[in-house]
């Protein structure tokens, strides 16, 4: 019987993403969002013993929008997720969808060394991951 083949993190995931300050207002990051052509932006930490976070058009719809606040008057900190749940390049792809499917994930950053080198959504380990392996 052959050993599976195995599908790391790195092999799926972009190399490209955004990133936003956390004092940054939603105005800010919408702006970002549009011109990027994402709905995600990673939150850069603010010192090396921070922790990297996540705001989602979903969050801004949520907490923006649904309470009608000013998305001028509102700063990304104020709605970000932080600490995120991340993973590394080394990972197998089977272990990151656990991940994906058991905290209903969107999207995931993929750090190493302290850095984010990468985002991985479940459409891409679904279409690319499993692509590589049929």
């Amino acid at each position: 019987m052959s050993e599976p083949k195995i599908i790391r993190v790195k092999d799926v995931m972009k190399s490209t993403f955004s990133c936003i300050d956390g004092a940054a207002t939603i105005s800010d990051a919408l702006k970002e969002m549009k011109a990027s052509g994402t709905s995600v932006l990673i939150v850069n930490k603010r010192h090396d013993d921070d922790e990297y976070g996540m705001i989602t058009s979903g969050d801004i719809a949520r907490q923006v929008l649904a309470k009608d606040r000013a998305p001028d008057r509102v700063n990304v900190y104020e709605i970000m997720t932080c600490p995120v749940i991340q993973v590394r390049p080394e990972m197998d792809i089977r272990y990151c969808s656990r991940l994906f499917a058991t905290y209903n994930l969107v999207r995931v950053p993929v750090v190493e060394h302290g850095k984010v080198i990468g985002m991985v959504s479940p459409n891409s380990l679904v279409l690319d991951g499993l692509y590589k392996i049929c």
